[in-house]
């Protein structure tokens, strides 16, 4: 009993050595948060935003990711500046032809005038014999001939003409035939240029839809290198060309008044 007594008793101060130790590590660690409360509060938040914060591996792909979107929105808004370009050229073509068919329908509209004139005047006689007839029947041919040759007959108008359908009689004076043909012309001509005029406005119409498509997918491309722009050079070449190619589309407000003379004049 006095030994086991005695051996305790000489466990007592090293127990209280090690009592002290840890009282003194605690009261260390209290006074360092008491006179430094945001020590362990920043250690803390700054493990936590390192690990929140993506890995140097994770922002290099991050970066390639967006220069490959970059580069392919630049040049889908290339091949969207070349498509509107495109377009605007057919446009334009197509607006000369209404402007070239309304001038020839003018003037086939003056012919008209100028041959119902001349048909009041009193004609010479001539002997109604089958050679005259002949010589009037080929008399039209030729000149129905070398109006479809013009472009100023159609193919179903020149077989009415050799079919003596539709109000072509060969056994007419030459001036009535003359009269007649102008007429003829005159209304393919006409159809002819409306015809021309729906086809300008679809060509307009796809010229500006393709000029809207273009613009937005120049501001794509120039919001997808903006944050490059703002370190570097342009990420990728040609995005301004871009802008400058579109700003030559046709716009509603500024180029829609533009349009051939013959437009509102020809009755539809």
């Amino acid at each position: 009993m006095q030994t086991a007594l005695s051996s305790v008793l000489l466990d007592v101060p090293l127990a209280a050595v090690i009592w002290l130790a840890l009282l003194g590590v605690v009261a260390v660690a209290v006074a360092g948060l008491v006179l430094r409360p945001n020590l362990l509060r920043s250690a803390v938040a700054g493990r936590v935003r390192e690990a929140a914060m993506p890995s140097l591996l994770e922002q290099a792909e991050e970066e390639r990711e967006r220069r490959r979107y970059a580069e392919e929105v630049a040049t889908a808004a290339q091949r969207a500046a070349a498509t509107a370009q495109r377009l605007r050229a057919e446009w334009l073509s197509a607006q000369e032809e209404v402007e070239a068919d309304w001038q020839a329908y003018e003037t086939a509209e003056a012919d008209v005038r100028r041959l119902s004139a001349a048909a009041l005047l009193p004609r010479p006689n001539t002997e109604r014999s089958p050679a005259e007839y002949a010589d009037r029947e080929r008399y039209l041919h030729r000149a129905a001939l070398e109006a479809y040759r013009r472009r100023e007959l159609s193919e179903e108008q020149l077989s009415d003409v050799f079919a003596h359908r539709g109000g072509w009689d060969p056994r007419l004076h030459p001036v009535e035939q003359e009269l007649v043909l102008r007429r003829a012309v005159r209304d393919h001509l006409r159809a002819r240029h409306q015809l021309a005029r729906r086809r300008e406005e679809a060509a307009w119409r796809a010229a500006e839809q393709a000029a809207v498509a273009a613009g937005s997918l120049r501001d794509e491309a120039l919001a997808a290198t903006a944050p490059a722009v703002a370190q570097e050079q342009p990420l990728v070449p040609g995005v301004t060309d871009v802008a400058d190619r579109t700003r030559e589309m046709p716009v509603v407000a500024r180029e829609r008044h533009v349009v051939a003379r013959g437009r509102a004049a020809v009755p539809a």
